[in-house]
């Protein structure tokens, strides 16, 4: 991705969190991750302990003071906190530090802008921003009326933002209807493969474990792979051909990440819902970082929220080429390097064994008169072997169980 960058120069951020918890510490270690990937230059952390957030300016005023003058210090550009903002804070920093801030949400919807490629997640990134914005237009009018841009400015136009509430409004009622359409035709494909058998191995995790580079490697795939945040924005589907002969989709999907935006997973609910429709779950989870377990943790809530959380999953450990001791597998757990190649044929044996519990072969004897059952098996079933004798044409195939209960009248012996 190239850098984001205001008026031919790249952006001095200095970064500002409130420390709460562990976790926080950890969120502040991302933002810094967050903001390069953006194409920021971070020259500084600042931070406070507190219990909780000030309704005013974020941080106390005494640290805001300290703020100001590590900004002039470092000669920033901009400053960027680690948590969400509103309209009235943002302008109080601003008034008082005299340069620019937007907050962690604000810099994720501005990477995505960056990544998005298709139309669908062009209109989703949109959304997300002006559903962002509006609330915070009183905040925001200043930043809105700086044209050059810069981190947390792409995306709509200036011109859209610099319009009235009702507008917005208006252009979020229209890409909303459009994405309606969107998500019909997406939820027609889905049925369309169900219809087909076609099973579905979802492929989600936290954002840079390794999941493009996976794709590619099992799928022999050219999905975009990049050692940055969120470089897998638009969601790819690939074919994927066991060593049995049986074919599946692998669908990869966009990183999660820790206090990912309301208003993105709402924005971008069709493409999620590819992970809670799907027939398996690759949780890719990176082996070699340090926060595993919390980054495991945040998987697992949003794909609860999505409702995902009972469907069928394998814990993918990737990147052990980088790991001196393997981590602890609690669960179904596979080990592999996807970038070695390692470990994949155990990995697509557990894929197989999941996705195909259900498959049994069969042997059946079809009557000449029934062409539609022998088109209907030749079509959706794995035939084995098949010869014509007086009765009928004597065949052995691997059925799933949706097709079982069709052709039960005519199996004469089951194997498996």
């Amino acid at each position: 991705m190239d850098e984001i960058r205001n008026n031919g120069t790249t952006e001095r951020a200095v970064l500002a969190g409130v420390i709460r918890n562990t976790e926080d510490e950890e969120s502040l270690d991302e933002l810094q991750e967050l903001a390069v990937t953006a194409g920021a230059e971070v020259v500084g952390i600042v931070t406070q302990r507190r219990d909780n957030i000030n309704t005013a300016h974020y941080i106390g005023k005494g640290k805001l003071e300290e703020l100001k003058l590590f900004v002039e210090d470092r000669e920033a550009d901009l400053v960027i906190t680690d948590d969400e903002l509103t309209g009235t804070q943002i302008k109080n920093i601003e008034d008082y530090v005299n340069v620019r801030v937007i907050d962690r949400t604000s810099l994720i919807l501005d990477i995505f802008a960056g990544r998005a490629r298709t139309r669908e997640s062009m209109l989703q990134v949109e959304l997300a921003q002006l559903r962002y914005r509006l609330p915070r237009l009183t905040g925001l009018g200043t930043q809105l009326s700086r044209l050059g841009g810069g981190i947390g400015t792409r995306g709509p136009g200036e011109t859209k933002l610099e319009s009235d509430r009702r507008h917005i409004q208006n252009r979020i009622r229209a890409i909303e209807r459009k994405m309606k359409e969107i998500e019909r035709h997406r939820s027609l494909y889905r049925e369309r493969r169900k219809k087909n058998q076609v099973p579905v191995v979802a492929v989600a995790g936290y954002t840079n474990a390794g999941k493009s580079t996976l794709l590619n490697a099992l799928a022999e795939a050219d999905a975009y792979v990049e050692d940055k945040l969120f470089a897998t924005l638009d969601p790819s589907a690939r074919r994927l051909v066991l060593p049995s002969g049986r074919e599946l989709v692998l669908v990869d999907t966009v990183g999660f990440i820790r206090k990912l935006p309301h208003d993105l997973v709402e924005a971008f609910k069709s493409t999620l819902e590819e992970v809670k429709y799907a027939d398996l779950i690759l949780h890719v989870i990176d082996a070699a970082s340090p926060d595993m377990e919390e980054k495991v943790r945040v998987v697992e809530r949003v794909l609860t929220d999505l409702g995902a959380v009972n469907s069928p999953k394998i814990n993918v450990y990737n990147k052990i080429d980088l790991v001196d001791v393997v981590p602890t597998v609690n669960g179904r757990g596979v080990y592999i390097s996807a970038k070695d190649k390692t470990g994949l044929d155990m990995l697509m044996q557990e894929i197989e064994k999941t996705v195909f519990s259900d498959v049994k072969i069969v042997t059946l004897l079809l009557p000449y008169d029934k062409p539609k059952e022998y088109s209907y098996l030749k079509e959706k079933a794995n035939i084995l072997e098949e010869a014509y004798e007086a009765r009928g044409i004597l065949v052995k195939a691997e059925v799933g169980k949706e097709m079982m209960d069709r052709i039960r009248e005519y199996i004469i012996s089951v194997y498996a």
